[in-house]
């Protein structure tokens, strides 16, 4: 059946999927060292469906199946080639009766494709976010990022022995990330520090749960209060989803706000997309076969009161998206800071503290708070081992490395492992002597911010003389 010689003029359909399917078997496997059970598995799922394919026929004959040919084909020299290939098939004359059955191509046309597409589609969920992870960096229209980790950890360690440069000439807004509604402690202590240092420190209180523009329009309007208020321009620095949306607020009303504004911070920021959030909400991924997006959806629309769109706004395809409408304003001075979560014991038996809760009035008239803690640590750590495991990239525990780059940013790349929820929760147990706390990372990273300003308004001074 597989020697026959194909129709002169026809391409053979078996030979290009039995190629293609091959080639991607090698690419997927690299992704799955780590795990051989479900590489063995997608490989067993491509060879069966590519050994399928090649058995279903193209346009013509194949085995003992003849196939009806139309009216116009039968005629003229069409009929001479259509003998010819029952003949070859057959292996009699062509007065010789084809007793095979007729069956219509279109049947194993469909068929065909049915198969493929069931490769693809397996092909698609062992890949998942592989091909998007990073996409920033490939990009070479992007202006490249200038690493300012050095500088970094030269004032922080001024920061630690007391030396503040922070000027009070501008007010600083902290703008936190999803679910900080459910978080009452989330940046409360990095504010209490700036207060002490006599500095105008706000917390941006958005809904957090809420679409990236409809946060950007959120943001926008804080600058404009806080600027109208003070006369003083705003230094923004936004955690996690909180960073995507202030680079959104410059992005879409940069004209309204490129006076009020001195720069931002993105820390932790999924920036160029994450893979956490793709992985559970794209179609075709992992969170289609567990209905992980049907939970995400009941849990941020019932029980958060939020919009599910606040993290479909966080995956690759939206992020590309947005980006591609509404870059970021070139001359908008940005500090990117991302890290990589550990896995030591200590870390996977912390706990974060991110609420209180108040008990009732006691008999002496004082009233009782308990800290309210979570294992977030261990959370971020169990996350972060399984992007390596399916990916090879090191992240927080939900933001890779290299997706919390923003391109033409200065780019601080500690060496030190801290995860997602550390920036902005305390730890039950208290910083080693030797390590900063988070207030004294954030005023690090708002200081490094103020020079790359004082930089680039310098250079463009030189520039226009």
């Amino acid at each position: 059946m597989r020697g026959s010689p194909s129709t002169q003029g026809e391409p053979s359909t078996s030979a290009t999927v039995d190629d293609s399917y091959s080639a991607d078997r090698v690419d997927d496997s690299q992704l799955f060292l780590s795990l051989p059970a479900l590489n063995q598995a997608a490989s067993y799922l491509a060879q069966t469906a590519s050994f399928l394919t090649q058995c279903l026929p193209v346009p013509g004959y194949v085995g003992r199946l003849s196939v009806q040919t139309s009216s116009a084909e039968s005629a003229g020299t069409n009929s001479s080639r259509s003998q010819a290939q029952a003949e070859s098939v057959s292996g009699g004359s062509p007065s010789q009766e084809n007793t095979g059955q007729m069956v219509p191509s279109h049947v194993f046309q469909n068929g065909a494709s049915l198969f493929q597409g069931l490769v693809e589609r397996a092909r698609k969920t062992v890949r998942g976010s592989a091909d998007d992870i990073g996409w920033l960096q490939q990009d070479q229209s992007l202006p490249t990022t200038e690493d300012g980790t050095a500088r970094f950890l030269e004032i922080l360690d001024s920061v630690r022995k007391n030396e503040h440069k922070l000027p009070d000439s501008v007010v600083y807004l902290l703008v936190p990330g999803l679910f900080s509604n459910h978080g009452p402690l989330y940046f409360v202590k990095t504010k209490a520090y700036f207060s002490k240092m006599g500095l105008a420190c706000h917390i941006a209180k958005i809904h957090s749960e809420s679409s990236v523009s409809k946060n950007a329009r959120e943001i926008k309007e804080y600058i404009e209060e806080i600027y109208w208020g003070s006369r003083k321009r705003v230094l923004l620095l936004g955690h996690s989803k909180g960073g995507v949306d202030s680079a959104a607020a410059l992005s879409l009303y940069w004209p309204q706000l490129k006076d009020k504004v001195a720069g931002l911070v993105l820390a932790q920021s999924p920036y160029g997309g994450s893979p956490v959030a793709s992985d559970i909400l794209r179609e075709g991924q992992l969170g289609d076969y567990v209905r992980l997006r049907k939970i995400m959806e009941i849990l941020v629309s019932k029980v958060l009161k939020g919009d599910l769109q606040a993290l479909e706004d966080l995956t690759y395809e939206r992020r590309k998206e947005f980006l591609q409408q509404h870059p970021l304003p070139p001359e908008v001075p940005i500090v990117s800071f991302h890290t990589e979560a550990s896995i030591t014991p200590s870390v996977l038996t912390a706990l974060s503290h991110v609420a209180h809760l108040e008990l009732p009035i006691a008999a002496d008239g004082n009233s009782t708070r308990i800290p309210v803690v979570m294992p977030l640590s261990a959370a971020m750590a169990a996350c972060s081992q399984l992007l390596v495991a399916r990916y090879g990239e090191k992240s927080d525990g939900l933001v890779t490395r290299k997706d919390a780059e923003v391109p033409g940013s200065v780019v601080v790349r500690p060496e030190r492992k801290l995860d997602h929820a550390w920036m902005v929760y305390s730890s039950m147990k208290e910083e080693p002597g030797n390590q900063a706390d988070t207030s004294q990372v954030c005023e690090a990273l708002l200081t490094l911010l103020v020079e790359v300003a004082q930089k680039r308004r310098h250079d463009m001074a030189m520039k226009d003389e």
